[in-house]
Protein backbone atom coordinates (compact mmCIF):
# COMPACT_ATOMS: atom_id res chain seq x y z
CA UNK A 1 0.00 0.00 0.00
CA UNK A 2 1.24 3.37 -1.09
CA UNK A 3 1.28 6.02 2.10
CA UNK A 4 2.75 8.64 3.90
CA UNK A 5 5.02 8.01 7.25
CA UNK A 6 2.10 9.53 9.15
CA UNK A 7 -0.12 7.14 7.93
CA UNK A 8 1.67 4.21 7.88
CA UNK A 9 2.11 4.92 11.79
CA UNK A 10 -1.75 5.10 12.43
CA UNK A 11 -2.09 1.87 10.20
CA UNK A 12 -0.03 -0.14 11.95
CA UNK A 13 -1.44 0.87 15.64
CA UNK A 14 -4.63 0.29 14.96
CA UNK A 15 -4.03 -3.01 13.20
CA UNK A 16 -1.80 -4.05 16.01
CA UNK A 17 -4.48 -3.60 18.41
CA UNK A 18 -6.97 -5.41 16.32
CA UNK A 19 -4.74 -8.45 14.96
CA UNK A 20 -4.39 -9.60 18.55
CA UNK A 21 -8.28 -9.95 19.14
CA UNK A 22 -8.98 -11.41 15.61
CA UNK A 23 -9.27 -15.37 14.92
CA UNK A 24 -9.30 -17.16 11.89
CA UNK A 25 -11.76 -19.57 10.38
CA UNK A 26 -10.90 -23.10 9.71
CA UNK A 27 -11.57 -23.11 5.65
CA UNK A 28 -9.23 -20.30 5.21
CA UNK A 29 -6.23 -22.84 5.31
CA UNK A 30 -5.51 -26.07 3.59
CA UNK A 31 -6.73 -26.69 -0.18
CA UNK A 32 -7.48 -24.13 -2.31
CA UNK A 33 -10.63 -22.79 -1.94
CA UNK A 34 -12.70 -21.35 -5.45
CA UNK A 35 -15.81 -19.55 -5.83
CA UNK A 36 -18.50 -20.12 -7.79
CA UNK A 37 -18.11 -19.01 -11.54
CA UNK A 38 -18.98 -15.38 -12.87
CA UNK A 39 -22.14 -15.96 -15.12
CA UNK A 40 -21.99 -14.64 -18.49
CA UNK A 41 -23.68 -12.28 -20.07
CA UNK A 42 -23.79 -8.10 -18.77
CA UNK A 43 -23.66 -7.17 -15.78
CA UNK A 44 -26.75 -5.66 -14.11
CA UNK A 45 -28.21 -4.21 -10.87
CA UNK A 46 -25.87 -1.46 -8.08
CA UNK A 47 -23.11 -2.12 -6.74
CA UNK A 48 -21.50 -0.41 -3.77
CA UNK A 49 -17.76 0.17 -4.15
CA UNK A 50 -15.21 1.48 -0.93
CA UNK A 51 -11.97 3.06 -1.95
CA UNK A 52 -9.16 4.99 -0.13
CA UNK A 53 -7.58 7.71 -0.39
CA UNK A 54 -6.79 9.49 -4.57
CA UNK A 55 -7.82 6.26 -5.96
CA UNK A 56 -11.21 6.07 -3.72
CA UNK A 57 -11.62 10.04 -5.00
CA UNK A 58 -10.60 8.85 -8.95
CA UNK A 59 -12.42 5.22 -9.08
CA UNK A 60 -16.08 6.65 -10.06
CA UNK A 61 -14.84 8.32 -13.13
CA UNK A 62 -13.51 5.36 -14.06
CA UNK A 63 -16.27 3.04 -12.96
CA UNK A 64 -18.14 5.08 -15.77
CA UNK A 65 -16.49 2.74 -18.27
CA UNK A 66 -18.14 0.09 -17.01
CA UNK A 67 -21.33 1.42 -16.53
CA UNK A 68 -21.18 2.38 -20.40
CA UNK A 69 -20.32 -1.58 -21.32
CA UNK A 70 -22.82 -2.94 -18.73
CA UNK A 71 -26.34 -0.27 -19.17
CA UNK A 72 -28.05 -2.23 -16.93
CA UNK A 73 -25.37 -1.92 -13.88
CA UNK A 74 -24.76 1.08 -11.48
CA UNK A 75 -21.37 1.87 -9.52
CA UNK A 76 -21.62 4.17 -5.85
CA UNK A 77 -18.32 3.99 -5.21
CA UNK A 78 -17.82 5.63 -1.77
CA UNK A 79 -14.07 7.47 -0.55
CA UNK A 80 -12.75 6.00 2.47
CA UNK A 81 -9.61 8.21 4.13
CA UNK A 82 -7.03 5.51 5.23
CA UNK A 83 -6.54 6.22 8.67
CA UNK A 84 -9.82 5.46 9.05
CA UNK A 85 -10.33 2.63 6.74
CA UNK A 86 -9.11 0.13 8.84
CA UNK A 87 -11.66 0.62 11.60
CA UNK A 88 -14.39 1.07 8.81
CA UNK A 89 -13.89 -2.68 7.28
CA UNK A 90 -13.48 -4.07 11.02
CA UNK A 91 -16.97 -2.38 11.87
CA UNK A 92 -18.75 -3.19 8.77
CA UNK A 93 -17.70 -7.07 8.83
CA UNK A 94 -19.22 -7.20 12.35
CA UNK A 95 -22.39 -5.57 11.66
CA UNK A 96 -22.25 -7.47 8.36
CA UNK A 97 -22.66 -4.28 6.42
CA UNK A 98 -19.85 -4.53 4.43
CA UNK A 99 -19.58 -3.19 0.57
CA UNK A 100 -19.99 -5.28 -2.39
CA UNK A 101 -16.08 -4.87 -3.42
CA UNK A 102 -13.73 -3.01 -2.20
CA UNK A 103 -9.79 -1.95 -3.03
CA UNK A 104 -8.06 -3.23 0.26
CA UNK A 105 -4.56 -3.17 1.46
CA UNK A 106 -2.28 -6.22 0.74
CA UNK A 107 -1.71 -6.66 4.45
CA UNK A 108 -5.61 -6.72 5.32
CA UNK A 109 -6.12 -10.00 3.32
CA UNK A 110 -5.44 -12.39 6.02
CA UNK A 111 -7.29 -10.57 8.61
CA UNK A 112 -10.33 -10.40 6.42
CA UNK A 113 -10.27 -13.76 5.63
CA UNK A 114 -9.61 -15.17 8.66
CA UNK A 115 -13.04 -13.05 9.40
CA UNK A 116 -14.85 -15.16 6.71
CA UNK A 117 -15.70 -12.01 5.20
CA UNK A 118 -14.16 -12.12 1.74
CA UNK A 119 -15.44 -14.43 -1.44
CA UNK A 120 -13.04 -16.93 -2.52
CA UNK A 121 -11.83 -16.13 -6.09
CA UNK A 122 -14.32 -17.76 -8.94
CA UNK A 123 -12.69 -20.50 -10.55
CA UNK A 124 -13.62 -18.83 -14.28
CA UNK A 125 -11.50 -15.55 -13.89
CA UNK A 126 -7.80 -15.82 -14.79
CA UNK A 127 -4.87 -15.34 -12.07
CA UNK A 128 -2.35 -16.06 -14.76
CA UNK A 129 -1.63 -12.48 -16.15
CA UNK A 130 -0.77 -10.78 -12.74
CA UNK A 131 2.96 -10.37 -11.84
CA UNK A 132 3.78 -13.17 -9.58
CA UNK A 133 4.37 -11.90 -6.15
CA UNK A 134 1.47 -8.94 -6.61
CA UNK A 135 -0.83 -12.31 -6.58
CA UNK A 136 0.42 -13.71 -4.16
CA UNK A 137 -0.55 -10.66 -1.98
CA UNK A 138 -4.34 -12.26 -2.32
CA UNK A 139 -4.05 -15.46 -1.17
CA UNK A 140 -4.66 -16.83 2.78
CA UNK A 141 -3.25 -20.72 2.98
CA UNK A 142 -3.36 -21.87 -0.85
CA UNK A 143 -6.93 -19.76 -0.96
CA UNK A 144 -7.07 -16.39 -3.86
CA UNK A 145 -9.47 -13.93 -2.15
CA UNK A 146 -9.04 -11.37 -4.94
CA UNK A 147 -6.92 -9.68 -7.28
CA UNK A 148 -3.80 -7.36 -7.31
CA UNK A 149 -5.78 -4.01 -8.60
CA UNK A 150 -2.39 -1.66 -8.19
CA UNK A 151 1.49 -2.44 -7.61
CA UNK A 152 4.20 -1.04 -6.31
CA UNK A 153 7.71 -2.04 -5.67
CA UNK A 154 11.10 -0.18 -4.76
CA UNK A 155 13.66 0.19 -6.47
CA UNK A 156 17.33 1.85 -6.00
CA UNK A 157 17.31 5.68 -6.79
CA UNK A 158 21.33 7.04 -7.40
CA UNK A 159 22.48 10.47 -8.68
CA UNK A 160 24.03 9.75 -11.86
CA UNK A 161 26.35 12.99 -12.39
CA UNK A 162 27.14 12.33 -8.41
CA UNK A 163 27.82 8.34 -9.39
CA UNK A 164 30.35 10.13 -12.01
CA UNK A 165 32.23 12.04 -10.06
CA UNK A 166 32.27 8.99 -7.35
CA UNK A 167 33.86 6.94 -10.92
CA UNK A 168 31.04 5.29 -11.50
CA UNK A 169 28.96 5.02 -15.23
CA UNK A 170 26.57 2.30 -13.61
CA UNK A 171 24.43 1.26 -10.87
CA UNK A 172 25.74 -1.57 -8.68
CA UNK A 173 24.08 -4.89 -9.06
CA UNK A 174 25.97 -6.39 -5.90
CA UNK A 175 25.51 -6.03 -2.17
CA UNK A 176 29.31 -4.94 -2.28
CA UNK A 177 28.86 -2.85 -5.23
CA UNK A 178 26.18 -1.00 -3.62
CA UNK A 179 28.33 -0.49 -0.09
CA UNK A 180 31.23 0.60 -1.87
CA UNK A 181 29.52 2.86 -4.60
CA UNK A 182 27.72 4.52 -1.48
CA UNK A 183 30.95 5.24 0.34
CA UNK A 184 32.77 6.17 -2.82
CA UNK A 185 29.69 9.17 -2.89
CA UNK A 186 31.05 10.19 0.38
CA UNK A 187 34.57 9.82 -0.41
CA UNK A 188 34.67 11.63 -3.64
CA UNK A 189 31.13 13.19 -4.81
CA UNK A 190 30.57 15.20 -1.43
CA UNK A 191 27.95 13.32 -0.38
CA UNK A 192 27.14 13.44 3.91
CA UNK A 193 25.73 10.24 3.74
CA UNK A 194 25.91 7.37 0.70
CA UNK A 195 22.66 6.10 0.92
CA UNK A 196 19.68 7.03 2.88
CA UNK A 197 18.39 3.53 4.67
CA UNK A 198 15.45 4.03 7.81
CA UNK A 199 17.56 3.54 10.78
CA UNK A 200 14.71 0.91 12.53
CA UNK A 201 11.46 1.51 13.72
CA UNK A 202 7.81 1.63 12.20
CA UNK A 203 7.95 0.41 8.71
CA UNK A 204 11.54 -0.49 8.69
CA UNK A 205 10.82 -4.20 7.56
CA UNK A 206 10.41 -2.73 4.47
CA UNK A 207 13.68 -1.57 4.30
CA UNK A 208 15.23 -4.96 5.64
CA UNK A 209 13.73 -7.28 3.42
CA UNK A 210 14.41 -6.30 -0.06
CA UNK A 211 17.91 -7.55 1.36
CA UNK A 212 16.66 -10.60 3.40
CA UNK A 213 14.61 -11.70 -0.30
CA UNK A 214 17.93 -10.93 -2.30
CA UNK A 215 19.65 -13.41 0.17
CA UNK A 216 17.18 -15.75 -0.12
CA UNK A 217 14.99 -15.97 2.80
CA UNK A 218 11.53 -16.65 3.43
CA UNK A 219 10.06 -15.07 6.52
CA UNK A 220 7.44 -18.71 6.51
CA UNK A 221 8.60 -21.94 7.26
CA UNK A 222 6.11 -25.21 7.40
CA UNK A 223 3.19 -22.71 8.35
CA UNK A 224 4.59 -20.75 10.75
CA UNK A 225 6.88 -17.81 10.57
CA UNK A 226 10.37 -17.75 10.43
CA UNK A 227 12.81 -15.14 11.33
CA UNK A 228 15.93 -16.74 13.47
CA UNK A 229 17.08 -18.17 9.79
CA UNK A 230 20.67 -17.30 8.12
CA UNK A 231 19.37 -15.68 5.26
CA UNK A 232 16.98 -12.60 6.99
CA UNK A 233 20.62 -13.13 9.62
CA UNK A 234 23.13 -12.35 6.75
CA UNK A 235 20.72 -9.53 5.48
CA UNK A 236 20.36 -7.76 8.61
CA UNK A 237 24.24 -7.74 9.20
CA UNK A 238 24.33 -6.16 6.14
CA UNK A 239 21.97 -3.94 6.55
CA UNK A 240 23.31 -2.77 10.19
CA UNK A 241 26.72 -2.04 8.29
CA UNK A 242 25.58 0.80 6.56
CA UNK A 243 25.10 2.39 9.74
CA UNK A 244 28.31 1.17 12.08
CA UNK A 245 30.55 2.21 8.65
CA UNK A 246 29.03 5.84 8.94
CA UNK A 247 27.70 5.63 5.16
CA UNK A 248 23.91 6.09 6.64
CA UNK A 249 22.65 7.92 9.43
CA UNK A 250 21.52 6.25 12.74
CA UNK A 251 19.83 9.38 13.72
CA UNK A 252 18.00 9.77 10.56
CA UNK A 253 14.73 11.41 11.43
CA UNK A 254 11.40 9.32 11.32
CA UNK A 255 10.08 11.16 8.57
CA UNK A 256 13.21 11.85 6.33
CA UNK A 257 14.20 14.76 4.52
CA UNK A 258 14.27 12.50 1.45
CA UNK A 259 13.75 14.94 -1.45
CA UNK A 260 15.76 17.78 -0.52
CA UNK A 261 18.68 15.85 0.57
CA UNK A 262 18.49 13.84 -2.94
CA UNK A 263 18.74 16.69 -4.91
CA UNK A 264 21.35 18.70 -3.00
CA UNK A 265 23.62 15.55 -3.01
CA UNK A 266 23.52 15.37 0.90
CA UNK A 267 22.19 12.30 0.82
CA UNK A 268 22.42 10.78 -2.70
CA UNK A 269 21.02 7.27 -3.56
CA UNK A 270 17.72 5.30 -1.46
CA UNK A 271 14.90 3.15 -1.96
CA UNK A 272 11.73 3.59 -2.69
CA UNK A 273 8.90 3.02 -4.97
CA UNK A 274 7.47 4.95 -8.25
CA UNK A 275 6.25 7.96 -6.48
CA UNK A 276 8.86 9.62 -5.38
CA UNK A 277 10.20 9.82 -9.19
CA UNK A 278 7.84 12.93 -9.04
CA UNK A 279 8.70 13.99 -5.17
CA UNK A 280 12.08 14.65 -6.31
CA UNK A 281 11.89 16.30 -9.74
CA UNK A 282 9.31 18.43 -8.12
CA UNK A 283 12.26 19.44 -5.36
CA UNK A 284 14.39 19.73 -7.92
CA UNK A 285 13.42 21.59 -10.53
CA UNK A 286 14.12 21.87 -14.00
CA UNK A 287 16.12 19.70 -15.71
CA UNK A 288 16.83 17.07 -12.47
CA UNK A 289 15.31 14.20 -14.26
CA UNK A 290 18.66 13.72 -15.83
CA UNK A 291 20.73 13.63 -12.59
CA UNK A 292 19.13 10.79 -11.77
CA UNK A 293 17.93 7.38 -12.29
CA UNK A 294 16.57 3.92 -10.63
CA UNK A 295 18.08 0.39 -10.72
CA UNK A 296 16.75 -3.05 -9.28
CA UNK A 297 18.46 -3.92 -5.81
CA UNK A 298 21.83 -4.93 -5.98
CA UNK A 299 21.59 -8.60 -5.42
CA UNK A 300 23.65 -11.27 -3.12
CA UNK A 301 21.95 -14.32 -4.56
CA UNK A 302 19.05 -13.02 -6.88
CA UNK A 303 17.77 -8.91 -7.38
CA UNK A 304 14.38 -9.00 -5.63
CA UNK A 305 12.07 -6.32 -3.88
CA UNK A 306 8.97 -5.44 -1.91
CA UNK A 307 5.53 -5.48 -3.87
CA UNK A 308 2.89 -3.51 -2.10
CA UNK A 309 0.11 -1.87 -3.86
CA UNK A 310 -3.86 -2.60 -2.81
CA UNK A 311 -5.96 -5.90 -3.84
CA UNK A 312 -8.98 -6.17 -4.79
CA UNK A 313 -11.68 -7.91 -3.19
CA UNK A 314 -15.91 -9.44 -3.44
CA UNK A 315 -17.19 -9.44 0.15
CA UNK A 316 -19.19 -12.92 1.18
CA UNK A 317 -22.31 -10.71 2.03
CA UNK A 318 -22.78 -9.27 -1.53
CA UNK A 319 -26.21 -9.57 -2.62
CA UNK A 320 -24.96 -8.63 -6.86
CA UNK A 321 -22.00 -10.92 -6.28
CA UNK A 322 -22.17 -11.47 -10.18
CA UNK A 323 -22.01 -7.81 -11.00
CA UNK A 324 -19.45 -7.24 -7.86
CA UNK A 325 -16.85 -9.81 -9.68
CA UNK A 326 -17.93 -7.97 -13.24
CA UNK A 327 -16.72 -4.78 -11.79
CA UNK A 328 -13.47 -6.44 -11.01
CA UNK A 329 -12.68 -8.18 -13.90
CA UNK A 330 -12.95 -4.76 -15.83
CA UNK A 331 -10.63 -3.19 -13.15
CA UNK A 332 -8.11 -6.34 -14.33
CA UNK A 333 -8.24 -5.88 -18.14
CA UNK A 334 -5.32 -4.97 -19.21
CA UNK A 335 -6.92 -2.13 -21.44
CA UNK A 336 -8.76 -0.62 -18.26
CA UNK A 337 -5.25 -0.85 -16.19
CA UNK A 338 -3.56 1.43 -18.99
CA UNK A 339 -6.30 3.76 -18.81
CA UNK A 340 -6.34 3.54 -14.87
CA UNK A 341 -1.97 4.30 -14.73
CA UNK A 342 -3.16 7.55 -16.58
CA UNK A 343 -5.40 8.94 -14.24
CA UNK A 344 -3.74 7.73 -10.99
CA UNK A 345 -0.01 7.17 -11.54
CA UNK A 346 -1.13 3.22 -9.92
CA UNK A 347 1.29 0.85 -11.98
CA UNK A 348 -0.65 -1.60 -13.28
CA UNK A 349 -0.46 -5.34 -11.90
CA UNK A 350 -1.57 -7.40 -14.99
CA UNK A 351 1.88 -7.65 -16.71
CA UNK A 352 0.69 -7.09 -20.56
CA UNK A 353 -0.62 -3.83 -19.38
CA UNK A 354 3.44 -2.94 -19.56
CA UNK A 355 2.75 -2.82 -23.27
CA UNK A 356 1.12 0.37 -23.60
CA UNK A 357 3.39 3.37 -25.03
CA UNK A 358 2.48 5.54 -21.73
CA UNK A 359 4.73 2.77 -19.61
CA UNK A 360 6.76 0.81 -22.49
CA UNK A 361 8.27 4.48 -23.33
CA UNK A 362 9.33 5.54 -20.03
CA UNK A 363 12.68 3.91 -19.37
CA UNK A 364 12.94 4.25 -15.58
CA UNK A 365 9.12 2.78 -14.86
CA UNK A 366 10.69 -0.12 -17.20
CA UNK A 367 12.98 -0.84 -14.32
CA UNK A 368 10.19 -1.06 -11.83
CA UNK A 369 8.26 -3.83 -14.38
CA UNK A 370 11.11 -5.53 -14.43
CA UNK A 371 11.75 -5.49 -10.14
CA UNK A 372 8.05 -6.53 -10.34
CA UNK A 373 9.04 -9.82 -11.78
CA UNK A 374 10.99 -11.03 -8.58
CA UNK A 375 9.31 -8.98 -6.22
CA UNK A 376 7.87 -10.31 -3.49
CA UNK A 377 5.39 -10.06 -0.25
CA UNK A 378 5.44 -10.86 3.25
CA UNK A 379 3.11 -13.66 4.89
CA UNK A 380 -0.74 -13.67 4.99
CA UNK A 381 -0.92 -14.32 8.56
CA UNK A 382 -3.33 -12.37 10.17
CA UNK A 383 -1.22 -11.87 12.91
CA UNK A 384 1.17 -10.05 10.72
CA UNK A 385 1.22 -6.36 11.32
CA UNK A 386 1.03 -7.04 15.28
CA UNK A 387 4.70 -9.50 14.67
CA UNK A 388 6.13 -7.13 12.37
CA UNK A 389 6.28 -4.15 14.61
CA UNK A 390 8.64 -6.21 16.70
CA UNK A 391 10.57 -6.85 14.11
CA UNK A 392 10.63 -2.60 13.37
CA UNK A 393 11.65 -2.30 17.19
CA UNK A 394 14.40 -5.08 17.29
CA UNK A 395 15.67 -3.83 13.86
CA UNK A 396 16.04 -0.06 15.44
CA UNK A 397 18.23 -1.54 18.14
CA UNK A 398 20.08 -3.36 15.36
CA UNK A 399 20.75 -0.21 13.69
CA UNK A 400 20.88 2.50 16.19
CA UNK A 401 22.98 1.11 19.20
CA UNK A 402 24.98 -1.90 17.49
CA UNK A 403 22.51 -4.49 19.40
CA UNK A 404 23.39 -8.15 17.80
CA UNK A 405 21.51 -8.84 14.45
CA UNK A 406 21.29 -12.40 15.96
CA UNK A 407 20.26 -11.92 19.11
CA UNK A 408 17.38 -9.26 17.80
CA UNK A 409 16.16 -12.22 15.38
CA UNK A 410 16.03 -14.95 18.50
CA UNK A 411 13.38 -12.49 20.33
CA UNK A 412 11.80 -11.40 16.78
CA UNK A 413 11.27 -15.47 16.66
CA UNK A 414 10.40 -15.59 20.21
CA UNK A 415 7.49 -12.95 19.90
CA UNK A 416 5.89 -14.55 16.89
CA UNK A 417 6.20 -17.97 18.21
CA UNK A 418 4.42 -16.20 21.37
CA UNK A 419 1.36 -14.21 19.42
CA UNK A 420 1.23 -17.41 16.64
CA UNK A 421 -0.04 -17.10 13.02
CA UNK A 422 -3.81 -16.30 13.99
CA UNK A 423 -4.34 -19.68 11.78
Amino acid sequence: MRRTPTTVLALVATAALTLSACGRSEDTGGAAAQGTDVADGKATGTITVWAMGAEGEKLPELAKDFEAQNPGAKVNVTAIPWDAAHDKFTTAITANSTPDAAMVGTTWMGEFAGLDALDPLPSNIDASGFFPGAQETTKVGDTSYGIPWYVETRLLYYRTDLAKKAGYDEAPTTWQGLKDMAKAMQDKAGAKWGIGLQAGGTGSWQTLMPFAWSAGASLEKDGKYSFDNPELLKAAQYYQSFFTDGISDKAAPVQPTTEPDFASGKVPMFISGPWMMSAVEKVGGEGFKDKYSVAKIPADKQSSSFVGGSDFVVFKSSKQRDTAWKFVQFLADPKTQAKWYGMSTDLPSVQSAWDDSALAGDEKLKVFGEQLETAQAPPSFPTWEQVVANLDTEMEKVTKTGADPAAALKTVQQQADSIGTGQ
